[in-house]
């Protein structure tokens, strides 16, 4: 079956078993370009948020690296082992899934030229490239609360149990204390929330309200995900 497909008139592979130079520097140009092309996109999709140059050159090499390896081993050793590259940073790194979903899209293509499909590989990028671009532009399924973390630090001769309630009831969507350490060698206490702060919410009035209660000593309001994790058991 496999033999049948590699042999259809859509591939630019002569035979099944057989690869030639021009069909092998077609199908890896090709997909070196696509990989060019996803990158860009995945910069232009991560503007807001930033993004890290070694992840964007990691999108330019995925595909061709599965394309050769489909072209010059096999089909399924080819995808055996394009799956561990892929897998390889996500069991170091911790990932958003839209990254993920990059690095699969990087081996998809890799995939569709390795097999000779150029035309297909292209048609492919050029459609979920337009969706992705688009998504980003109307700014699809954003929260209306941002997951945030705040730190409060409180003298050691205030009682910080139920002092911040009531501003934060006002103020945030949910909230929760995660942690209460002590600090400055046990002269101050630093109370740790996990709260979902609405987009329209005005941050500075919310930190006035929190200064007045906690002696005017210092607030740290941070997104979740830039922050130091607190996990839950």
């Amino acid at each position: 079956m496999l033999e049948s497909v590699l042999l259809s008139s859509d591939s630019v592979y002569g035979t099944a078993s057989t690869v030639t130079l021009g069909s092998f520097v077609a199908c890896l140009a090709v997909s070196l370009l696509l990989g060019f092309g996803l990158s860009i996109v995945y910069m232009l999709t991560h503007k807001k948020e930033g993004f890290a140059q070694s992840y964007a050159v990691t999108l330019i090499m995925l595909p061709p690296i599965v394309c050769v390896l489909l072209m010059l081993i096999n089909f399924i050793g080819g995808i055996a082992i394009a799956g561990i590259f892929g897998l390889t940073r996500y069991r170091s790194v911790a990932a958003d899934p839209k990254d993920i979903g990059y690095v699969f899209m990087a081996m998809a293509v890799g995939v569709v030229t390795g097999m000779g499909y150029i035309t297909y590989a292209i048609i492919f990028f050029v459609i979920m490239a337009v969706v992705l671009y688009v998504l980003t532009l109307v700014n699809y399924a954003a929260p209306k609360a941002s997951d945030m973390t705040l730190k409060i630090s409180v003298p050691e001769n205030l009682n910080y149990d139920g002092l911040f309630d009531a501003v934060l009831n006002k103020y945030c969507q949910s909230w929760k204390l995660r942690r209460v350490k002590t600090t400055n060698f046990g002269s101050m206490f630093d109370c740790i929330y996990a709260i979902q702060l609405p987009n329209n919410v005005e941050q500075k009035k919310m930190i006035d309200e929190l200064r007045t209660l906690n002696g005017n000593m210092t607030i740290t309001l941070t997104l979740f995900k830039y922050d130091d994790k607190i996990y839950e058991k």
